[in-house]
């Protein structure tokens, strides 16, 4: 079967995003300078450059290589309205995505197909089934439980995450969405799987015990 895991790169003091984060209002709190420095670790890699294609250049080496092997595994995508709504607006014609992508919303909406195999499915039916379609069109690879931070704590609550994979910037956001907030208890036990140092980022990965 399939595993179901969390990517995602979080502050040091612990959110997935910055307070006010979102397209309508780029100068909040300078949030988009937070968000770049929190990303600076995958916005260079060779690998991300070549999927949204932002053209030759960026660097190679073993986190090119983990960003890689990521994309390489995901057979299907699942995201909350707000991070899709702020998307929508800000994701390139083709959506960076290349699979099927279920977005877990009350909106009653069509599937949104965009070029390059990535087709959005607005999904009203709460979260396990969303993991059901999304386990059903990932087939032998894996679904990437993509954010924002209430999704995923969703899933966490559900006892359905396998794999955390956290890319810890040494960048600190004093506000905004925290990755560990609203856990029942008990919630899943993970263990120490991987680390590796970047430049810009240590990638942490946590496996169920």
């Amino acid at each position: 079967m399939s595993k179901v895991f969390v990517n995602i790169g979080l502050s040091l003091d612990g959110y997935m995003a910055p307070e006010g984060m979102t397209m309508e209002n780029p100068g909040y709190k300078n949030w988009g300078a937070k968000w770049g420095a929190l990303m600076t670790w995958i916005l260079n890699t060779q690998y991300f450059r070549e999927n949204l294609k932002f053209g030759p250049g960026g660097e190679t080496g073993p986190v090119n290589d983990l960003v890689r092997s990521t994309t390489e595994r995901i057979g299907a995508n699942i995201m909350g309205k707000r991070m899709f709504d702020q998307g929508e607006i800000a994701w390139p014609e083709e959506a960076p995505f290349h699979t099927p992508v279920y977005v877990l919303t009350n909106e009653k909406r069509q599937p949104w197909v965009r070029p390059g195999g990535t087709t959005f499915y607005f999904i009203n039916d709460g979260p396990q089934q969303a993991l059901n379609l999304a386990r059903e069109s990932a087939g032998s690879r894996d679904v990437r439980i993509a954010g924002g931070a209430d999704v995923i704590q969703q899933y966490l609550n559900l006892d359905a995450v396998d794999e955390l994979e956290i890319a810890l910037a040494p960048v600190l956001f004093g506000g905004g969405r925290r990755l560990f907030e609203n856990l029942g208890e008990p919630g899943p036990q993970f263990r120490i799987d991987r680390v590796l140092d970047g430049p810009a980022a240590t990638h942490l990965r946590y496996v169920r015990q």
